[in-house]
């Protein structure tokens, strides 16, 4: 699996989407967290990053799938699949080596905005007036959504030979997964509104956003990482039916 890993993760270094990925979500995140007079920081008089936290699981759901449309799509359309499932590794290697790969160039692109939360905490007044659990648990949060959205994508990109395809399924299922479920739970009322907005991711992000990390939600996550990627397994074997 590490050699996958290396190679995959090799590769997105050697291509500029790697490049554009990281350059577009710290630009995108800098101008609303610091530019925009709407949701900046200096203009919004609190010191936290919570228009940071509101914002980058928008800009993932695009920029994950970007980066896991081409990791099995490619290499079915370049007639490189079979020869990648006849070397000695297990289905299992080969799709935790692709989806490690994509995981990490998504946390990768999290470490510069820490940049952000020490500048916050130096323009508190007083000095590290932020809340620092809360901006744990946030980014937490964020790391897990991106776990679920890389697991998402390897599925995508594995049902497909065409990458734009990968691409845009992985986008629909990825907005469904984070939001659909919130978006059903607000039109209905009571107990039912409660645990389907609870399927969602939405809801648990929220949970870690506050500080509070709680077993239960990072148990749906794994849950969920782990569902995408047996789905990924049972569309690599499918070629066999």
């Amino acid at each position: 699996m590490l050699t996958i890993l290396q190679k995959e993760f090799n590769a997105f270094l050697n291509s500029p989407v790697a490049y554009v990925v990281l350059g577009v979500f710290l630009i995108a995140t800098g101008l609303f967290v610091w530019v925009f007079p709407d949701s900046s920081v200096l203009d919004y008089g609190y010191a936290d990053l919570q228009t940071l936290f509101n914002l980058a699981p928008w800009i993932f759901l695009f920029l994950i799938p970007a980066i896991t449309m081409r990791t099995f799509a490619e290499e079915k359309k370049a007639g490189t699949i079979e020869l990648l499932l006849t070397r000695p590794l297990t289905d299992g290697q080969i799709i935790g080596g692709k989806y490690l790969a994509c995981f990490i160039l998504a946390l990768l692109a999290l470490i510069p905005t820490l940049l952000y939360y020490f500048s916050v905490y130096k323009l508190g007044n007083p000095e590290g007036n932020i809340d620092s659990a809360a901006t744990v648990g946030s980014y937490l949060g964020l790391a897990l959504l991106a776990a679920v959205f890389a697991a998402i994508g390897i599925l995508a990109s594995a049902l497909t030979r065409d990458q734009i395809i990968a691409f845009l399924v992985a986008v629909v299922g990825c907005f469904l997964v984070y939001s659909g479920f919130d978006s059903l739970a607000s039109v209905l009322e009571g107990g039912p509104a409660y645990y389907v907005s609870q399927l969602g991711i939405a809801a648990h992000y929220r949970d870690l956003s506050k500080g509070l990390i709680d077993s239960r939600d990072l148990v749906y996550f794994f849950s969920v990482v782990a569902v995408a990627l047996q789905a990924t397994r049972l569309a690599l074997r499918s070629r066999n039916w």
